[in-house]
């Protein structure tokens, strides 16, 4: 099979929120302000990239006490406000801490990698999707879609083309990779 491409830029879309971890057992009461932890996971879900944002996500973090989940989720949410905000040395600062402390969280490696992606830094981009891909994240058409991005910037047509089929059947209602697959022409040899 032969997969030709015609130019046009894609979107590139960050991936879902973190998937749920086990939360240690805690021998002790520990009452912590979960409204902080909250806040900066809302807005990271929406999409909110102003100072007030990150401002929360930091004070959640500062918090003694949050579990190693919240913790964890904290950090990739920060990374993400970050990220969105093209503040890429923090978003990636905040996703290597996340991965350092749970090494298994797929979703830090797949915002890691929308992070190079968007840096033009694709060989990362793909290694770190990947990874996250194998790990498992939430919404895994979003990371499909983006190592198809930059599988396709790296000249390597047919991986890409395989992503974003893979992105549009684990998600059939999402339009962007049926817009990009119009893109790609298949022959057969």
């Amino acid at each position: 099979m032969r997969v030709a491409r015609l130019n046009r830029l894609a979107a590139i879309f960050g991936a879902a929120a973190l998937a749920g971890f086990a939360a240690p057992a805690i021998a002790e009461t520990i009452v912590v302000d979960q409204s902080s932890v909250a806040a900066c996971a809302s807005a990271a879900s929406i999409g909110r990239v102003d100072g007030a944002s990150l401002q929360v996500c930091g004070e959640a973090i500062a918090q003694s006490g949050l579990s190693h989940h919240d913790l964890v989720a904290t950090y990739v949410n920060r990374g993400r406000i970050s990220m969105h905000r093209r503040d890429y040395a923090s978003a990636l600062a905040d996703f290597d801490r996340a991965i350092e402390l749970e090494p298994t969280a797929g979703e830090a490696w797949v915002d890691r990698g929308a992070t190079a992606i968007l840096q033009h830094r694709y060989m990362d981009g793909v290694a770190d999707t990947t990874k996250g891909i194998e790990l498992g994240v939430r919404d895994p058409a979003k990371a499909y879609f983006n190592r198809a991005v930059a599988e396709e910037r790296l000249g390597d047509e047919q991986s890409a083309y395989v992503d974003y089929q893979q992105a549009m059947v684990l998600q059939p209602g999402w339009d962007a990779p049926k817009q990009e697959l119009l893109r790609f022409t298949v022959t057969r040899r």
